[in-house]
């Protein structure tokens, strides 16, 4: 598969008023996809995803890199007349602009949704709030693990003896960031129709409800509270990982088809005749039974030896890798979905997306802060003290 550049999003503009995490995700993905992303940062440091950690390169730490790759910098002092003139500039030879600023912000500087999209009406104008733009905490800033909390994602995660446990992953941040993009695409198509802009809000909460829907769903109309199960599923034995005798294995039966060939592999045809094993609803009601046959079957062979056994038979499972391991894999070594970034020494994880055959490449590093101010017909910045 080649992985030439492919750039959907070509002659689209965006600007981008984003910190940290959702909004630089959204605008990282819309880079990739070959839309201009013009970043606008503070004179004072820029994004402060550029001290999230140690200098990675450039004196940026590697999260800046990650999230901000593609874009190009502009300085601005917002909070100067001459600032807000030099976005006003941005904004009217714009197509999309987006954000994640602190929920105050916008209408302080004359920068929100209504205000800027009466004065350019083409505009699409994309927000990300924490709590959302509605409600008596829509004023309220918030960070990933808050949300998490506050939505009862958290509670969802993990064992039944475990603690509330945020995911590993930021998932509501760059979920946010996802919603947000597909937003953008549907106002885009819409004003390819119409001839105008308008405004598409989304929220780190709304997004973790979203996540976690199922899970809520099932709550108001059944009123169950959902179970915890690691690794596990609610309605599926079984369905969860295993000890081997070297290394966590996952298997997954998610049907009565599926866990006879599990059996036959076994050789515990028995269980399809058993009353308690017969069925996947005669399993759930059993399932501690089930489980205690079946792990200790599976931890008296090499994870490496079950996962060939069971393929074969056409049992889903899959190794429970580490980063490494899923890094050095031949499947993901495939996709070629690690990306060099151009004039850098490094390489990043690139859209996980293909057009005709074609992922999009990274079209060039994170830029320094204010790098492109003259570019765009802005005061030049000079970041030196």
């Amino acid at each position: 598969m080649s992985t030439a550049a492919a750039a959907p999003l070509a002659g689209v503009r965006v600007v981008e008023l984003g910190q940290v995490l959702a909004g630089p995700f959204a605008g990282a993905i819309l880079a990739d996809l070959g839309a201009e992303v013009v970043k606008v940062e503070r004179i004072e440091g820029g994004d402060d995803a550029r001290r999230m950690g140690a200098a990675f390169r450039h004196d940026d730490a590697l999260v800046f890199h990650i999230f901000n790759r593609g874009k190009r910098s502009v300085a601005l002092d917002l909070r100067s007349e001459a600032g807000r003139a030099s976005l006003e500039q941005l904004l009217a030879q714009a197509d999309v602009c987006i954000h994640n600023l602190r929920p105050d912000v916008p209408k302080a500087l004359g920068i929100d949704g209504p205000s800027v999209c009466a004065r350019h009406p083409r505009l699409i104008y994309g927000e990300i709030s924490a709590f959302g733009h509605l409600g008596p905490m829509a004023m309220r800033p918030g960070y990933e693990p808050l949300i998490q909390a506050f939505s009862g994602l958290s509670s969802t995660n993990g064992g039944p003896d475990d603690p509330p446990l945020r995911s590993g992953a930021s998932v509501c941040d760059q979920g946010s960031g996802m919603w947000l993009v597909i937003g953008v695409l549907a106002k885009l198509h819409e004003r390819a129709q119409t001839g105008r802009g308008g405004m598409l809000q989304t929220s780190l909460l709304e997004t973790a409800l979203v996540w976690n829907g199922q899970k809520s769903d099932a709550y108001l109309n059944e009123g169950r509270l959902p179970a915890r199960h690691r690794s596990g599923h609610p309605g599926f034995v079984p369905y969860e990982a295993f000890d081997t005798a070297d290394g966590p294995l996952l298997i997954c039966c998610g049907n009565d088809r599926l866990f006879a060939k599990l059996a036959e592999v076994l050789d515990r045809r028995q269980w399809l005749d058993d009353e308690r094993f017969a069925t996947n609803r005669a399993r759930l009601a059993h399932k501690e039974e089930m489980l205690a046959e079946l792990a200790p079957l599976l931890s008296e062979r090499p994870r490496a030896e079950w996962v060939e056994r069971l393929e074969a038979a056409g049992v889903p499972c899959a190794p429970i890798h580490s980063v490494p391991q899923a890094l050095e894999d031949p499947q993901v070594q495939a996709l070629g979905l690690i990306a060099q970034v151009p004039g850098e020494d490094f390489r990043l994880t690139a859209s996980p997306l293909t057009f005709d055959g074609k992922r999009p490449g990274i079209a060039a590093p994170a830029p320094r802060l204010g790098e492109h101010n003259v570019r765009y017909g802005l005061p030049e910045f000079d970041p030196a003290p």
